[in-house]
């Protein structure tokens, strides 16, 4: 078992587990307040179809690879690395404005369900609010499962052991508990999400550059910006622990050193500006269905 991937597959999944896992408390505290607890089973299944296809979705990605040839494997997994950096980069930025009104934002939500008299819709914003978590999971973990090669089982491993875990501060919120402060949760675990895509993001410039290697093309950048092999190896110890997390090179290409390097200090800018909160949703007064 790989510490570095699997440490790498917990924060994933707890991170995501948590917003999705909250998503659900919400949603079930507020229908049982309002009255309408007999409807919970309805969350229940549209949170679980979402869970499935998540899945589904996943095993499909992580499957295709090495399904292809050169240079059309690199071309996907660099491609599957990217488009994962890209998504969690969007999540993150989301997730900062949306965690400020997101319970206001979700009872508006179970409001207009309820007032319409469309009980089943409560299983459609279930199924809506926890596939974007899903997706987003699916593609992350298989961005980070393909650029750990063998270590893609302790990325599994340790996603599964972090939606443990949510679900288990996601019921934790549901009967009351103030013992996190989400806020900070969300704060600190979206500086170590920044620093994952980043490495997906370089992983992603160096299989690029050997597609282009392999079709005879020389790309601006290709050469080793420098090897520090010999102090801090990415092959082993600490060095495959910091790969495994933080995309870690010991020789890394000056193009990929500089993506890393721009994507952290730039994501990292944005990311901890103080954020103005939203105006909160209008809500109507649920009434049962």
């Amino acid at each position: 078992m790989d510490l570095g991937n699997l440490t790498t597959g917990f924060l994933i999944g707890l991170r995501e587990g948590v917003e999705a896992a909250l998503i659900v408390a919400i949603v079930l505290a507020y229908v049982v307040r309002t009255g309408n607890g007999r409807h919970a089973s309805k969350i229940w299944l549209g949170s679980g179809a979402a869970i499935v296809v998540s899945i589904a979705l996943g095993l499909a990605i992580f499957g295709t690879v090495g399904a292809f040839s050169e240079p059309y494997e690199q071309a996907f997994e660099g491609s599957a690395m990217l488009l994962a950096a890209v998504v969690v980069t969007w999540m993150l930025f989301w997730m900062r404005r949306q965690s400020i009104n997101l319970k206001g934002e979700l009872q508006a939500s179970v409001d207009r369900v309820l007032s319409e008299g469309t009980a089943w819709g409560l299983a459609v914003l279930a199924f809506t609010a926890v596939i974007r978590e899903g997706v987003e999971t699916a593609l992350f973990l298989a961005g980070q499962a393909t650029s750990a090669e063998e270590g893609a089982g302790s990325v599994l491993v340790g996603a599964i052991v972090g939606v443990g875990a949510a679900v288990l501060i996601g019921w934790g919120f549901y009967r009351g508990s103030r013992a996190i402060d989400l806020r900070r949760f969300f704060r600190w675990t979206g500086i170590a999400l920044v620093f994952i895509a980043a490495g997906l993001l370089s992983h992603a410039v160096h299989e690029f550059i050997e597609v282009a290697e392999i079709a005879g093309i020389t790309v601006v950048g290709s050469q080793t910006a420098f090897d520090i092999s010999n102090v801090l190896s990415h092959e082993d110890g600490i060095g495959q622990f910091l790969r495994a997390i933080f995309g870690y090179s010991a020789r890394p290409e000056v193009l990929t050193f500089v993506v890393h390097v721009a994507y952290v200090v730039g994501i990292l800018a944005l990311y901890l500006r103080p954020v103005r909160p939203a105006p909160p949703a209008r809500r109507t007064d649920p009434v049962g269905v």
